[in-house]
């Protein structure tokens, strides 16, 4: 009986892999509803089954924009099918990272603060 090794890093090497091709498909969507969406990062289950895709926009309302990916998902993944060698795509759920949203309000904050210390 041959046992299956696993190969390091694998489930990152994919989750990277997702995260560089549906920037490409994204991008081949025509929803008036999408803004400029930036994939951020993208995390796989163990099993492939799903994977949580973490975006952020530029331009536009972020529900309206994850309302419109999680829509298309089904369109997204069938481009995955055709693009990535693995035999398991998994289901694509987006989510809206507020990292960068808040990176910029915590940056507003910290210049403020050292605004009015340098006033004093």
């Amino acid at each position: 009986m041959r046992h299956k090794r696993s190969i390091p890093n694998r489930g990152l090497r994919v989750a990277d892999q997702i995260q560089r091709d549906l920037a490409e498909l994204i991008r081949e969507l025509k929803d008036p509803r999408l803004g400029m969406v930036t994939i951020n990062a993208v995390e796989v289950t163990p099993d492939y089954a799903h994977a949580k895709v973490f975006f952020s926009v530029l331009v536009g309302e972020p529900q309206a924009n994850q309302d419109a990916l999680n829509e298309a998902a089904g369109f997204l993944r069938n481009g995955l099918f055709k693009r990535l060698a693995i035999h398991t795509v998994p289901t694509l759920h987006f989510q809206f990272d507020r990292t960068t949203e808040r990176a910029a309000e915590l940056n507003a904050l910290i210049h403020q603060a050292t605004a009015s210390k340098a006033k004093d």
